[in-house]
């Protein structure tokens, strides 16, 4: 399947900037079953300096430098994605791997060092025994590891409602487990969290997704908005996707832009501005299938 995606992000601030450095992360991944054919960003005004760099986790960042004064930044990213079928799926619905050997296994091989970071807690997925208690009943022994993340996407996805402007990205994981409200971010936090809360390496998945308007209704330009959801580590297969806000296996609408240990890694776009007053936003994102 083919995507364009547009994401448009507009600030406005209430004082001139004279200054602004941002981190962007907007640029889809090249993986086995993704390929971004093209991507663009333009940027008004426009920058006095601009890098590219590869994180740590393998995601392509943009580095800007704004010193001219504006009072609007506009960052417009466009991309064409070729999104093919995840082979991993199948081989982990027919791996008979426990949920409670998977630790022993990272821990024994060198091979899995670089899993182990997604063992442990970040900035926004802590240790928390709420989260522990939470997660517990999908975790009985003897259970595969693929029936278990089932399990935990459908109680994430049946116990939480989804409620747009309830909670902001600094909402603890506790808090959206208590209140049973949030948004994919904090869907995809709480399934993390339950994850890793069990001994389960799992990782922060950003993109988007495509969406389709109620029957009769024409889709509205600027209407789709950036996903978040989760992946899990099987070994020997590798890392396999679940999308909890929807309770489905990702697949060929779901387009990757990054991963991380949690939003704070792959934030679309995030820095510093040397100004005073307010300042609003406005995000629109566009995902259009072309084939």
């Amino acid at each position: 399947m083919r995507y364009r995606v547009k994401h448009v992000t507009e600030y406005k601030y209430q004082e001139l900037v004279n200054t602004a450095h941002n981190r962007l992360c907007l640029v889809p991944l090249n993986l086995p079953e993704q390929k971004c054919l093209t991507s663009e960003i333009k940027i008004l005004p426009v920058p006095d300096e601009t890098e590219y760099r590869t994180d740590f986790f393998g995601n392509t960042i943009l580095f800007i430098s704004i010193y001219k004064e504006h009072q609007k930044l506009e960052i417009i990213s466009e991309s064409t994605i070729d999104i093919l079928p995840k082979i991993q799926v199948s081989l982990a619905a027919n791996s008979p791997l426990q949920w409670s050997e998977i630790k022993n296994v990272i821990a024994q091989r060198d091979e899995y060092a670089d899993v182990s970071q997604y063992l442990l807690p970040s900035h926004y997925v802590p240790n928390n025994l709420v989260i522990k208690k939470f997660a517990e009943e999908c975790f009985p022994p003897g259970e595969t590891l693929w029936n278990a993340c089932h399990l935990l996407m459908k109680k994430i996805f049946t116990s939480l409602k989804f409620t747009p402007g309830f909670t902001t990205i600094n909402t603890p994981v506790e808090e959206v487990v208590k209140s049973r409200k949030g948004v994919c971010q904090d869907f995809a936090h709480l399934m993390i969290a339950c994850l890793r809360n069990m001994g389960v390496p799992a990782r922060y998945v950003s993109g988007y997704l495509e969406t389709f308007p109620p029957p009769g209704k024409e889709k509205l330009v600027g209407s789709d908005a950036s996903h978040a959801w989760v992946a899990v580590y099987f070994p020997e297969i590798g890392w396999v996707e679940f999308d909890p806000t929807n309770n489905l296996l990702p697949a060929e609408n779901h387009v990757i832009v990054a991963f991380g240990r949690d939003y704070f890694d792959v934030a679309p776009l995030k820095g510093i501005i040397f100004s005073s007053g307010n300042q609003q936003v406005e995000v629109k994102v566009d995902v259009t299938r072309m084939n």
